[in-house]
């Protein structure tokens, strides 16, 4: 039955099918996709009913991703893949939703509005349903970081999981965001499920030739052409661009497959090296330690020094 009333240690599944009529970002077709309950332990997992029998199946794994060219995507062993994941996975995640499956006729994740307000409307609409099985969690218990040239993404200890992106653009419309917050659905429907993806006028006609942006427009995006947004609503938040960066953040950091406990700091990252802090963290075991959400909620405390957590969050 549909819960409102859930439990952050046990794993839940949708109560039911929703679903969604779109056209892709980047290759512009639409595209019909269904989200369906799954069994415990399931995880996200696609399914691409234009593939041939026996291919259809790909993991939303953070080993699986194969290209992160203003995207993410994820490819199976038979090269069957599916991209522009991460806004649905974002929704998924800050929903508490641990397992679905994910049907589509296509190759890429409807974009809806460009952001993730359509995805969590809907999944909240039809409701949740715990099931039988403890919800795990991923603890992190020692900083880990990536970094290319001036912008880097890392992962510090804390006793919940906390997001903290830092933007940085030449363009007086963006300029230098930051945001910062715990994860939990209501922070996240209320400050960032609505914030839009975005792209620059001077970018887009390279971005077409090589087949990228094929759907975008004005309805799915923010346009920003010199140091002015050009869609004539403006935007829906005076910083939209960082909080959509943390949406971003969101939905590639899912790919870990169980909730991260810990702090993410993004300065200037993007899908690349949010998939590549994912690889440093689980090929580095000495870095974090699987557990339940139930033990890592009631005995965090004990596995960190307090005085080691209060240093690092002052050298941020």
């Amino acid at each position: 039955m549909k819960t409102s009333t859930r439990t952050p240690f046990y794993q839940h599944t949708l109560s039911g099918p929703v679903h969604f009529v779109g056209r892709g970002l980047h290759n512009g077709k639409p595209v019909s996709m269904t989200l369906l309950p799954a069994e415990t332990d399931t995880g996200y997992v696609f399914e691409r009913l234009d593939a041939d029998p026996g291919q259809q199946v790909i993991a939303a794994r953070w080993h699986a991703v194969t290209d992160t060219r203003l995207s993410t995507t994820v490819t199976n062993g038979f090269g069957v893949s599916v991209s522009t994941i991460e806004h649905l996975m974002a929704a998924l995640s800050a929903c508490g939703v641990d397992n679905c499956r994910i049907l589509l006729d296509g190759p890429e994740v409807p974009i809806m509005d460009g952001s993730a307000q359509g995805f969590m409307t809907r999944i909240q609409a039809e409701g949740l349903l715990v099931q039988k099985r403890e919800r795990r969690a991923l603890v992190v218990t020692n900083p880990v970081w990536v970094q290319e040239r001036n912008r880097y993404a890392g992962f510090l200890p804390c006793p919940r999981p906390w997001f903290d992106v830092t933007i940085e653009f030449e363009s007086k419309a963006i300029g230098k965001q930051n945001y910062s917050m715990p994860l939990t659905e209501e922070m996240f429907d209320t400050n960032i499920a609505a914030a839009r993806t975005f792209g620059f006028e001077d970018q887009l006609a390279t971005l077409q030739v090589l087949g990228l942006a094929q759907g975008g427009s004005l309805r799915n995006a923010i346009l920003v052409d010199g140091d002015r947004v050009v869609n004539e609503e403006g935007l829906r938040f005076e910083d939209e661009f960082v909080r959509h960066k943390l949406l971003d953040a969101v939905g590639d950091l899912s790919l870990a497959g169980v909730p991260i406990y810990g702090r993410f700091v993004g300065h200037c990252s993007g899908h690349h090296l949010n998939n590549r802090l994912l690889r440093s963290l689980m090929h580095n075991a000495g870095y974090w330690r699987l557990t339940t959400v139930r033990e890592a909620t009631e005995q965090w405390g004990c596995m960190i020094d307090d005085t080691t957590y209060e240093e690092m969050l002052e050298s941020l």
